[in-house]
């Protein structure tokens, strides 16, 4: 059985729902899976699981404080321990999947490419084989100037993710763990 971990940090909801659907995916393919938020995770040891899927949202195309800061703690901690080798090789059955959730109201996925590319590199460090950054519009929650969810330029965000795109989340990891 493959062993999977999915570690998030959400405020307002998003961040979480995109977690619990690659959750029900991963569970749908016979997987065991444990579903943390980074303060819950700081005793995990990525290496003990076949798939590590961390998501976050984008702040100002960087992730949340708090979530950046239980990134490098963990890498501080594998540095230490010999785990962080130069040129990075690959350990064999060790992925990682990362998710990041943005709003875009100013320049759109641009604002979130960033953020996804820095969390899939600490992966990529540890010898991880990173299968994807996977990168899914909601709607912005928190208190934003008026509009924000109806004139940025990914136009019309309101109840993003809708009920299909969570859906499809948890199918397209289905597929990935079953064919890990």
């Amino acid at each position: 059985m493959k062993e999977v971990v999915i570690i998030y940090w959400s405020k307002t909801g998003n961040t979480e729902q995109v977690a619990k659907s690659i959750e029900a995916g991963a569970k749908q393919a016979g997987a065991e899976v444990t579903l943390l938020k980074t303060e819950e995770a700081e005793d995990i040891d990525f290496y003990d699981y076949d798939l590590v899927c961390v998501g976050v949202p984008s702040y100002h195309w960087h992730p949340p404080k708090s979530a950046d800061r239980f990134l490098k703690d963990k890498f501080k901690e594998y540095r230490q321990a010999g785990k962080v080798k130069l040129g990075a090789p690959k350990v064999e059955g060790k992925q990682a999947l990362v998710f990041c959730t943005y709003s875009g109201p100013h320049t759109g996925l641009d604002e979130a490419t960033p953020v996804g590319d820095y969390v899939a590199q600490f992966f990529a460090h540890l010898g991880f084989t990173v299968l994807d950054k996977w990168y899914v519009l909601c709607e912005f929650r928190a208190k934003g100037p008026k509009g924000v969810n109806l004139e940025g330029r990914m136009g019309d965000i309101r109840g993003l993710p809708t009920e299909e795109k969570l859906a499809e989340i948890s199918q397209d990891t289905k597929e990935i763990v079953k064919n890990l």
